[in-house]
């Protein structure tokens, strides 16, 4: 097989599946050496388009759930059995502020974990963009991968479920069903997602006052100037679907002339972790490779693909005007990881 000699390539992630896949392009293409977010990555270069509809204030400070894992992931400091959070966490903060009863009560933020959200809140405060604090933190771990988050504004994920209390939201929808909406964080670590769900949307801050995130322009540029885009196998509507939501990156892949490739976050008609299925059945689309291929679609028509990779164990998947090959997805080692991105540039005819 030939190998690209130089190539720059941008990835869309989310949090666990997305470092992991992140960890196999390191692995492949060769750790960029810092700094990480400015200037020439050099020529070997890979640049995260991170998730941030994650993102919410807890307890006063600034929480970035999928940046902080790649980062961590990256950079060695990652709970290897968990998957998130800091390696040796502590959680004496979490219990004094349970003893003060304060709310949220069901999210957890460790002692060693604190600290970064600690830096990050007061940089923004200072009037620092998202995008320089995650380069002065990664100052600090060098993952060897530049991560930027996708906006530097607000672009919250939220859920609109069913409102037992009946006193917060009007039925609007007109189907006898009162309905309220939470952070995804409180959907997804409250309630498992195991609640009467009707929707996900973004809940954001524009540079115009119109209420919706803009990309910034360094991730405009990573996308436009790549040579290759993979789609990481994470959650494809709270997750990658988060960030295509961001204003200008939809765009951004249409008009770039890199190849766009896909990775499915389902093997068999299951997710690789989390709770993807119960994501996709919120909007109605089945737990399957080629449903999601079809839901992003070919770029030959309206969509967005080049090219999708599917598990073995879906390789009769087929989606119109989209080549697709079926290799082994499990991301076990970053070498195995590596050996799919490989199947990747080769199905888009780059290796």
């Amino acid at each position: 097989m030939t190998r690209l000699v130089t190539v720059k390539v941008t990835v869309l992630v989310g949090g666990v599946g997305g470092a992991k896949f992140l960890q196999g392009a390191r692995e492949r293409f060769g750790s960029t050496p810092f700094p990480e977010a400015t200037g020439d990555p050099g020529e070997h270069s890979v640049t995260a388009v991170v998730n941030v509809g994650d993102d919410a204030w807890m307890h006063g400070v600034r929480i970035c759930p999928d940046l902080d894992t790649c980062m961590y992931t990256l950079g060695g400091g990652i709970d290897p059995e968990r998957g998130w959070g800091r390696a040796g966490e502590t959680w004496h903060a979490k219990e004094e502020l349970a003893a003060y009863g304060a709310d949220p009560d069901w999210f957890g933020l460790g002692d060693r974990d604190l600290a970064t959200h600690l830096i990050r809140t007061q940089m923004l405060a200072a009037g620092y963009p998202l995008t320089e604090v995650t380069a002065a933190l990664c100052n600090r771990w060098r993952p060897g991968v530049r991560l930027l988050p996708a906006s530097d504004t607000r672009h919250e994920t939220h859920v609109v479920i069913a409102d037992d209390d009946g006193d917060r939201a009007g039925d609007a929808a007109g189907d006898g069903i009162r309905k309220r909406a939470i952070h995804f964080e409180e959907w997804w670590v409250r309630y498992r997602a195991d609640v009467p769900t009707f929707g996900f949307a973004q809940v954001g801050s524009g540079p115009d006052g119109t209420g919706r995130a803009e990309a910034t322009p360094a991730v405009l540029s990573a996308i436009e100037e790549a040579d290759v885009v993979f789609l990481a196998p994470s959650n494809p509507i709270v997750s990658v679907g988060a960030v295509l939501s961001v204003g200008g990156i939809r765009g951004a892949l249409r008009r770039t002339s890199a190849k766009v490739v896909g990775v499915s976050p389902v093997i068999g008609g299951a997710p690789l972790r989390g709770m993807a299925d119960r994501c996709l059945d919120v909007v109605g689309l089945e737990t399957s490779a080629q449903a999601i291929g079809a839901h992003f679609g070919a770029r030959s028509g309206n969509g967005l693909l080049d090219g999708w990779l599917v598990a073995e164990e879906d390789a009769d998947t087929a989606v119109d005007g989209v080549p697709v090959a079926a290799v082994p997805l499990l991301m076990t080692t970053p070498t195995h990881t590596a050996a799919m991105i490989d199947a990747g540039l080769e199905l888009v005819g780059l290796a």
